[in-house]
């Protein structure tokens, strides 16, 4: 039994630490969290552009690879289909790739230099038109016009010398088109071994929702990548039909442009439209001028309102500002390849992070399903015991 004497004896006890009040409040360190988090994002996004800016003469055959295997895909499947030898399989799909892609760079070339001279010297009479009402605009368009040819070359030798050093523009296209046409090949014919490697390379029981990511990002190249190349041809041959029959000099180089313009969504339709425009009203006047932007509005609301809903409103769903926030990262880094290649890597990014979004969807709603009211447990409440 314990007395008061022994309470008297031990003395005071031990006093207890006071809690010490934190700097910052909550809602500043969770900000400051957020912060952190976002930075290293920012950090492993930049270290990875810039690797792929280091490597470009490796990076870009892939990425080009990627989209020839994404726009003939199904060709390849159909072929296999019909119980030919993968290899073979692969072998004639890249094939009809060559025949595809060289027949159409052709064309579009051909067009360009025929009537390239002819839009260059009607788009110096729009600007000298143009100097005599407006100054200051017309004056600059002539002197675009004027020196085409110079800033071609010397955008051309700039891109040359920045990717392979003492290496010509020629040599560097033939390596790169003939890299991405055999690594086409490969990703053609070993897309199910990359599966099967997917799997095993895969930390615990991630494999399938690594391979569902995968499908979704691809799924969404396939699909921006067919349904710009039927769109661009279609705004193509309408416009250069329209072109033609407003007598319109240089109607084919126009109709190329349009068609190469069309894989940089909204700027290269602006840029095509009005060179179209300024070309019409330098040799056919103003009346001709405001029929050619009549034709190409008309165009633009067909693609707008009819086509793009009906072909890539099911594969690719990204936002206009999205796309031309992609168009400008990609000119920044790499000029006219980024803008081409930024919008397909956007719609693989957005594909993917979809998948992820619906699989913590998921997630959460069988987490919450297992903790229902009808369950008994710990989480049941005091009236149900």
């Amino acid at each position: 039994m314990r007395n008061d004497s022994d309470h008297d004896r031990s003395g005071p006890g031990p006093e207890r630490p006071l809690t010490e009040k934190p700097l910052l409040p909550v809602e500043a360190r969770r900000a400051a969290a957020w912060c952190v988090v976002a930075l290293l994002i920012a950090a492993v996004l930049a270290v990875g552009v810039w690797l792929c800016v280091f490597l470009s003469a490796a990076v870009t055959p892939v990425l080009l690879a990627l989209l020839g295997s994404a726009l003939l895909g199904p060709l390849y499947r159909r072929l296999v289909a019909m119980r030919l030898n993968r290899s073979l399989a692969a072998g004639l799909t890249c094939a009809v790739l060559l025949v595809v892609v060289g027949g159409a760079g052709y064309v579009v070339v051909s067009a360009l230099v025929d009537t390239g001279d002819q839009i260059i010297a009607s788009l110096k009479e729009a600007g000298q038109g143009l100097s005599k009402n407006f100054g200051v605009a017309g004056a600059s368009l002539d002197d675009l016009a004027s020196n085409a040819k110079s800033l071609v070359a010397r955008f051309g030798g700039e891109a040359a010398s920045g990717l392979l050093a003492g290496v010509s523009v020629v040599g560097q296209f033939i390596a790169a088109a003939v890299l991405a046409l055999l690594l086409t090949f490969f990703f053609l014919r070993d897309a199910d071994k990359a599966v099967r490697a997917l799997h095993d390379w895969a930390p615990g029981n991630s494999g399938p929702q690594l391979e569902r990511m995968a499908r979704r990002g691809f799924q969404a190249i396939q699909g921006f990548m067919r349904g710009t190349t039927f769109i661009a041809l279609i705004d193509a041959l309408c416009i250069t039909v329209g072109l033609l029959i407003l007598k319109v000099p240089g109607a084919p180089g126009l109709g190329a442009l349009v068609f190469v313009g069309a894989y940089i969504p909204y700027l290269g339709a602006f840029i095509s439209g009005a060179v179209a425009i300024l070309v019409a009203f330098a040799d056919r006047g103003f009346v001709i001028a405001l029929w050619t932007l009549g034709v190409v509005l008309a165009v633009q609301v067909l693609e707008g309102h009819v086509l793009q809903p009906m072909i890539q409103s099911r594969t690719v769903q990204m936002h206009p500002a999205t796309v031309m926030l992609a168009i400008t990262a990609g000119a920044s880094v790499a000029g006219i390849l980024g803008m081409l290649l930024s919008v397909p890597l956007t719609a693989a990014v957005s594909g993917v992070l979809h998948e992820l979004r619906k699989h913590y969807a998921a997630d959460s709603d069988s987490a919450s399903g297992s903790s229902s009211p009808g369950d008994t447990g710990p989480s049941a409440s005091p009236a149900s015991s």
